[in-house]
């Protein structure tokens, strides 16, 4: 142990670059570091469990899309009293902060991460200002960090940030609490009325990125199946619409918090996603010993071994997709397991939490 860390967040809430955030800071408090998370909004989700793992939180109560400059005061106070040995920031608006505060709060060790292809709100072709924003801050970051080499190449090619101190540490799953279990199996599935159906899983905020159109008329070229879909979000009365006009068999299922008992009801997770970086539900189905077909964006074949531990799809296509789902569903029962066990050892091997924390001590300590 080198120091203090202090994680700062654009936010804290149920989504996969936030769930990183609460697991790493839990993971290093266990193994003795003075830990801190900071978020620029105010956390909605992770209070109870960072509490209980001895991680303060702190918030810079800033409201989303009203730029504060007072914000950077908030954190140089909390900053000044915390006296971090390295101040580790995700995801767009923290990385930027971060950097920033190296004018006003010189840090030892500042570190970016990169979660994502596209860190904007409203499509792909939105990154201009913000990888142009990256490249101006960049010498003000000692570290880079993209969490799989899609994201790192994408931020590279557009200039966005040198090669040189760019890293790639994947995102890290509990494979203790996501794991295979026939009882939470047969329980769940009994709840839903499943009986020996093919249940079709799908987890994450329900916007833009996650093409769920795409998913749904996938579904719909599908001849019989349930699909559940986990997670809210702005296009939810749309997209339960478009199930309707599609006649998909869609249960929208809202937040959850019993996700691994679900990844365990169900037969295959798919995702049609056209942006992603390193996609937390691929990881956590994979530890769940759950094949997953998804589209082929950003870091997801790291994630989903095409013909092993599941299938690609091309992105945006509603009949491939459906080819691909139709694949899983037509294996044989023996031939699906194996492939479950397979990615449940992917995950083991690649994607482990207490590895993944290894990294990043790694990083901490050499600078």
């Amino acid at each position: 142990m080198t120091g203090p860390v202090a994680l700062l967040t654009t936010n804290l809430a149920r989504g996969g670059a936030e769930t990183q955030v609460a697991l790493l800071a839990q993971s290093l408090s266990r193994r003795g570091w003075p830990v801190s998370v900071v978020s620029l909004l105010d956390p909605s989700a992770f209070q109870a469990e960072l509490a209980a793992a001895g991680v303060r939180l702190h918030s810079l109560g800033m409201r989303p899309g009203r730029p504060d400059p007072r914000a950077l005061a908030r954190l140089a106070v909390i900053l000044r009293r915390l006296r971090p040995r390295v101040l580790h920031s995700h995801m767009f608006h923290a990385n930027l902060l971060a950097r920033l505060m190296r004018l006003a709060f010189p840090a030892p060790l500042i570190v970016s991460t990169l979660h994502s292809m596209a860190e904007s709100r409203r499509d792909s072709s939105g990154t201009r200002l913000r990888d142009w924003l990256y490249r101006a801050t960049d010498p003000l970051a000692d570290r880079t960090v993209a969490v799989c080499q899609a994201v790192a190449e994408r931020h590279v090619a557009s200039g966005a940030v040198g090669r040189g101190k760019l890293r790639v540490i994947p995102n890290g799953v509990d494979t203790g609490r996501f794991r295979p279990d026939a009882a939470r199996r047969d329980r769940l599935r009994g709840e839903f009325g499943a009986g020996g159906e093919f249940v079709w899983l799908a987890a994450g905020r329900l916007m833009w990125k996650k093409d769920y159109p795409t998913m749904l008329r996938a579904a719909a070229r599908l001849r019989e199946c349930f699909l559940f879909i986990a997670g809210a979000g702005p296009l939810e009365p749309e997209l339960a619409a478009l199930a309707r006009e599609l006649r998909v068999r869609a249960h929208f299922l809202g937040p959850r918090e019993d996700v691994p008992a679900l990844m365990n009801a169900a037969d295959g997770l798919v995702l049609s996603s056209v942006v992603e970086g390193l996609p937390m539900v691929l990881l956590e189905a994979a530890s769940s010993g759950l094949p997953c077909v998804a589209t082929d964006a950003g870091g997801a074949r790291d994630a989903v071994v095409d013909g092993q531990t599941g299938f690609l799809a091309a992105p945006g296509d509603p009949e491939a997709l459906a080819s691909a789902m139709a694949r899983l569903v037509e294996l044989p029962g023996a031939a699906r397991r194996e492939m479950g066990r397979a990615a449940r050892d992917l995950a083991l091997a690649r994607f482990d939490m207490g590895s993944v924390t290894s990294q990043w001590e790694e990083l901490y300590r050499q600078g």
